[in-house]
């Protein structure tokens, strides 16, 4: 999976682009992703983590956290993101039980 990170009016540290390539790797590989683009944005002394996360057949999930620094922005993007993810698997199985009993 191909990871693209941006930074905006931010600098970002190694430790910070490792956690998060960690992080969409494992969803990644979970829930079969394609490539996913991370956003860094400072504002003053709000900090914003926003994830783009393409899948297959040309499905984008797109989540964003806040927060006073980068950390605790990015655990809840990814929170947000999982959680996204989780509910689209969930459906699509109900939908294939759906289809069986027809």
């Amino acid at each position: 999976m191909e990871i693209v990170f941006h930074a905006h009016n931010a600098v970002i540290s190694s430790r910070m682009h490792n956690r998060a390539a960690a992080a969409l790797e494992h969803l990644g590989t979970r829930f079969r992703a394609v490539d996913a683009l991370v956003r860094f944005e400072r504002d003053g002394p709000s900090c914003r983590v926003e994830i783009v996360l393409h899948k297959q057949r040309n499905r984008r999930f797109v989540a964003e956290g806040r927060g006073r620094t980068y950390g605790p922005a990015l655990a809840l993007a990814l929170k947000h993101l999982e959680t996204q993810l989780a509910h689209a698997k969930r459906i699509a199985k109900d939908r294939a039980r759906l289809a069986a009993r027809a």
